[in-house]
């Protein structure tokens, strides 16, 4: 942190996880089957076999976690609701004790003095509606709608912050175009159903949540990041253009815009967007702020047989993700969010690396790789604030580590080591340098008033 930080008095400092990664008790309680679930009963999908079955048993242990935030001073924590514990089959009859188990971990946030910030989907759509055709379908959308009102309904009272879908790309590309995901299927033209789709739920989300809860904070939390051309020969500018459209702006456009970028359109064709009337006013009603999930740059080629890859620099670190650590992509893609879409407000939903982390003989995990990550990022934050840029929230991806998708339990991103065979938790280094940050912020943060330079 800098001497005179421009982090604003109500900025909230926050971590972040997502029901399917860390929860556990898939089988309990009344939960439904997600895709997640068959996704990992299905072999070859997901390193080492690995399931979320178990994960960090946050089902169970919540109380502990949340003392845990306490001692780190946490002012906001993300989670998600699992779409299949409070409606097992996607729509129609609800499940008591899922929304029982979301009332609680509201109600322990707030007596920790814990802001709680809800994200109604993370991936994990259940069984049913997937069988009914997924997120391709305009159905599921609708269906979301329905459960968005359910969780308002029992949560609004006390949660003023949603975030309605996480990572539209990763759903509807990651899972339907390239296969990678769950449900696991490969087809761009799904693909794009799935992405409209998704928006339109995000959409008619809003619009309920306006309704149910009339002070509610609404936004979405796409992962954006900056696609720089490995050359300035016009192919690589072009390449770059291509996937900055296919990443960023065919979701910020809709939102902010209400319409698809053309170039995209006139790329993607004979494919089109499922978009009937009203949609675009659905998907593009104002939103309070848009989550950014940040990792990494990408820095673009054209290959010879036309297509494009992510170009490897070799001055770089990598995470073990693979990506490039890359804090000032940071800064870029907040002010240029700020300059091109002018969101009321932004925060960082989603922050962090998988490293290697071991724990020592004396019991402690040191990750000073990670510390060294956050502190660039949280310094380019600082810097977009300083240059206008309306950033109110950091959350760290992640509290604890988890399971990670189709990496299962491979990758660490957290910032608490989870020992997965006995589910114990220790704090890594990195805990500890995020609790003195947020300290610091509170202590010498300067007079409302007082320059800042």
């Amino acid at each position: 942190m800098s001497s005179h930080p421009t982090i604003p008095p109500n900025f909230l400092w926050g971590a972040a996880t997502a029901a399917y990664q860390v929860e556990g008790a898939v089988h309990e309680d009344g939960r439904g089957p997600s895709i997640w679930d068959r996704f990992c009963a299905t072999p070859g999908k997901v390193r080492n076999g690995d399931t979320g079955e178990i994960a960090c048993d946050f089902y169970h242990r919540y109380r502990d976690d949340v003392a845990l935030m306490r001692e780190l001073g946490l002012k906001a924590f993300r989670f998600s609701i699992a779409w299949p514990r409070v409606m097992p089959n996607g729509r129609g009859p609800v499940n008591q004790a899922g929304l029982d188990f979301y009332d609680r971990l509201v109600d322990e946030l707030l007596g920790s003095g814990i802001e709680p910030l809800v994200t109604l989907y993370h991936w994990d759509l259940p069984l049913p509606l997937e069988d009914a055709g997924g997120w391709p379908v305009r159905a599921t959308a609708e269906a979301f709608r329905d459960y968005a009102e359910v969780v308002a309904k029992r949560l609004g009272d006390r949660v003023t912050y949603w975030l309605t879908q996480n990572e539209p790309h990763v759903v509807a590309w990651v899972g339907y175009g390239y296969g990678v995901h769950a449900p696991g299927r490969a087809s761009s033209a799904e693909a794009i159903d799935a992405a409209h789709h998704v928006l339109l739920a995000h959409g008619l989300a809003t619009e309920v949540l306006r309704s149910e809860v009339p002070d509610a904070c609404v936004g979405i939390s796409p992962d954006l990041w900056p696609m720089e051309p490995a050359s300035d020969s016009p192919e690589d500018v072009a390449a770059a253009r291509e996937a900055d459209g296919d990443q960023n702006r065919w979701f910020l456009d809709p939102i902010f815009r209400g319409e698809y970028p053309l170039d995209m359109l006139e790329l993607f064709a004979p494919n089109h967007p499922p978009v009937r009337e009203g949609d675009m006013e659905l998907i593009s009603a104002p939103i309070d702020v848009l989550g950014v999930n940040y990792y990494h740059r990408d820095v673009v080629q054209r290959t010879q047989a036309g297509g494009r890859r992510v170009v490897h620099q070799p001055d770089s670190d990598y995470t073990d993700m693979g990506w490039e650590v890359s804090p000032n992509g940071l800064y870029d893609i907040l002010v240029r969010l700020h300059e091109d879409y002018a969101p009321p407000s932004i925060m960082v939903t989603e922050n962090g690396a998988a490293f290697g982390d071991v724990r020592e003989h004396d019991g402690t995990v040191s990750d000073p790789e990670r510390v060294a990550y956050l502190a660039a990022h949280v310094e380019s934050i600082e810097r977009a604030i300083a240059d206008g840029v309306p950033v109110d929230g950091y959350f760290v991806w992640s509290f604890l580590d988890n399971f990670e998708w189709a990496e299962g339990y491979s990758k660490r991103f957290g910032i608490v080591y989870v020992d997965y065979p006995t589910l114990e938790r220790i704090p890594k280094s990195s805990f500890y340098w995020y609790r003195d940050t947020i300290a610091t912020a509170a202590t010498t943060r300067p007079p409302v008033g007082a320059p800042t330079g």
